[in-house]
C-alpha cells in the first residue's frame, strides 16, 4: 500500500498527537486529526521544561528554530538551601546531543501554537471540539463514529487523547493514572533580574521549591507538596495556598511570590504514575504519549517521552509496507525500554522525598537516567 493511498486518525492535538499527524503528513499519509477541546488547548498551562531529547524531536518536527526563538536554553541546574544559598550547580546532560542546550523552558501555551500551526501548515484535516463516540474494527481498518455525527474509515487509529484516554479505556486496557501522593503547584511570573537556569530548594515546607526561566521576561514556578484533597482548596484560595508555601524561601522567591496574586492564574495537580505494560495497541487502534504512560515531572520528561513515541511510531509507520500486529508490537517492545526506567526512576525520586530517606542517591539516579536518554529512541 502506497503512503498516499494511506489514512490515519489521530485522536489528541497535544504533543503527542501533533508530532504524530506532522511526520505522517510529511511522508503522504492521508491525516485526520481530532480534538475534543474547541481551542486546541491552546491556552491552558504555565510552562514546560524541554530536556534535550525533546528538543530532538522538536527539530525533526521542523520547529526547533521558533522553539529556540521563544523560550529560554540553558545548561545547568542548581541546587539551593531554602533560604537561597547556592549548595551546587550541576552541568546537564544534553540529552539531545550535543548541538542542542540540555534544557529549554518556555510557556506552555507558546509551544501549543507552534505545533498548531505546524499541523495546519503539513495539511491535516483538523476537526475542533470533536471526539470518537465509537469504534469498530476489522481486519483492514477501523470504522469511526464521531460525537458531531460524521463517520469515517482509517487504516489506523493513534491515540493521543492523553491520561484520561478514553480511547484506551475503550480498548478495555484496565491501566489508570495512580496518585503518587505528592501535588504541584504552578504559576507563571515575571522573571527576576539574574534567573537565567532552574533552581531546585529541597526541604523547607515543600518537598521541592523550583523556577525555570521560559523567555526573555518570564518564569514558571512550583512548590510540591504531600497532595489534598482538591475539594478541601478553594479555587479563590490557590494564590494564598501557594503564596503560604513560597514565603518560607529565599533567594529569587520573595519577587515571585510577590506575583503570586490571582487564584485563577495558580494550577494544582496531583502527581500520577502509570505504565501500560504488555503492548500500546489492540487492533489497528495505538497509544501514544500520555496515554500509554505518565511520570511525576520529577525528571522532567513527560512531553519528552511523549514527542520520542511519536517519533518512533512514525518512522515504522512510514518505512513500513505492512501495517500490522508485528510492527505495533516492536513499538512497543522499544518504547517500553525507554518509558519504565523513566517512569520507575520518576516514583523513586518522589518516593524518597516523601519518606524523607537520607541515604536516596537522587543525583546518581538522576545522572544514569539522563546520561541513558542521550541514546536514540
Amino acid at each position: 500500500m502506497s503512503s498516499s493511498s494511506r489514512t490515519v486518525l489521530v485522536i489528541g492535538g497535544g504533543a503527542a498527537g501533533s508530532a504524530a499527524t506532522i511526520l505522517l503528513r510529511r511522508a503522504g499519509i492521508d491525516v485526520d486529526l481530532v480534538e475534543a477541546r474547541h481551542d486546541w488547548n491552546a491556552t491552558a498551562g504555565s510552562g514546560i521544561t524541554l530536556q534535550g531529547n525533546a528538543l530532538r524531536v522538536l527539530r525533526e518536527l521542523g520547529v526547533w528554530e521558533q522553539v529556540r526563538a521563544s523560550g529560554h536554553g540553558f545548561d545547568s541546574v542548581g541546587i539551593t538551601a531554602p533560604d537561597g544559598t547556592v549548595l551546587h550547580v550541576a552541568h546537564d546532560v544534553r540529552t539531545g546531543g550535543d548541538d542542542l542546550p540540555a534544557t529549554v523552558g518556555m510557556q506552555r501555551p507558546v509551544l501549543q501554537r507552534i505545533l498548531v500551526d505546524a499541523v495546519r501548515a503539513g495539511g491535516a484535516r483538523v476537526r475542533l471540539g470533536t471526539r470518537p463516540s465509537s469504534f469498530e474494527q476489522d481486519g483492514e481498518g477501523v470504522d469511526v463514529r464521531f460525537t458531531d455525527g460524521t463517520e469515517g474509515r482509517y487504516d489506523l487509529v493513534i491515540a493521543a487523547d492523553g491520561v484520561g484516554s478514553a480511547t484506551r479505556a475503550a480498548l478495555g486496557i484496565a491501566a489508570r493514572p495512580e496518585p503518587t501522593g505528592m501535588a504541584i503547584w504552578r504559576v507563571a511570573a515575571p522573571r527576576p533580574d539574574g534567573l537565567t537556569r532552574t533552581d531546585l530548594a529541597y526541604g523547607g515546607p515543600a518537598y521541592i521549591a523550583g523556577y525555570c526561566p521560559t523567555g526573555e521576561n518570564t518564569i514558571y514556578a512550583y512548590v510540591v507538596e504531600a497532595n489534598r484533597d482538591r475539594a478541601s482548596i478553594p479555587a479563590a484560595d490557590f494564590a494564598d495556598e501557594m503564596r503560604r508555601l513560597t514565603s518560607a524561601y529565599g533567594g529569587f522567591w520573595p519577587e515571585i511570590t510577590s506575583h503570586i496574586t490571582d487564584p485563577a492564574a495558580v494550577n494544582y495537580t496531583w502527581f500520577d504514575r502509570m505504565l501500560v505494560e504488555g503492548s500500546w495497541h489492540r487492533g489497528r487502534v495505538v497509544l501514544a504519549g500520555d496515554a500509554a504512560h505518565c511520570c511525576p515531572p520529577t525528571l522532567a520528561q513527560g512531553a519528552a517521552l511523549s514527542l520520542e513515541d511519536s517519533w518512533v511510531l512514525a518512522g515504522l509507520l512510514t518505512g513500513a509496507d505492512v501495517w500490522d500486529d508485528a510492527l505495533l508490537q516492536a513499538y512497543y517492545e522499544r518504547r517500553i525500554a525507554r518509558v519504565r526506567p523513566v517512569v520507575e526512576a520518576s516514583v523513586q525520586i518522589g518516593r524518597w522525598q516523601l519518606e524523607g530517606a537520607r541515604d536516596a542517591d537522587v543525583p546518581g539516579l538522576m545522572g544514569r537516567v539522563m546520561t541513558g536518554l542521550r541514546e536514540l529512541p
